[in-house]
């Protein structure tokens, strides 16, 4: 199972699941041992196939940094924190947590986009 390290240690994740805005962004980073990485792959594999069934789920996608290196990103678009909940917490996602190499360590946070006036809308 991988490790959970909180990207930001004033607001967690758990903070964040209470919330019941509309639509967020899930970014996770994933680091692990790059030997490890075809097992990583593998796993978030087998877990995107879960949440993309899961109602509420718009898209995901996941990135590798280059070189070798063994983090990865994903990003993921919800319709709502609760249907993120949902999923989050569906029993057959949880239970494939185990999958993912020992190494790993897995930082999940949410996101809304920020209006920025002349660079981006929200």
């Amino acid at each position: 199972m991988p490790k959970f390290i909180e990207l930001d240690r004033t607001v967690t994740l758990a903070d964040q699941l209470k919330d019941e805005g509309g639509p967020v962004v899930l970014i996770n980073t994933f680091v692990a041992h790059p030997a490890d990485a075809d097992r990583l792959v593998t796993a978030w594999t087998a877990d995107a196939e879960v949440m993309t069934r899961q109602p509420g789920f718009v898209s995901t996608q996941l990135h590798r940094g280059i070189a070798g290196s063994g983090v990865f990103l994903n990003y993921a678009v919800w319709d709502s924190v609760a249907d993120f909940r949902a999923a989050f917490t569906n029993p057959e996602f949880r239970a494939r947590l185990s999958d993912y190499p020992e190494t790993a360590t897995v930082s999940p946070h949410l996101f809304r986009k920020v209006d920025v006036p002349g660079i981006c809308a929200a």
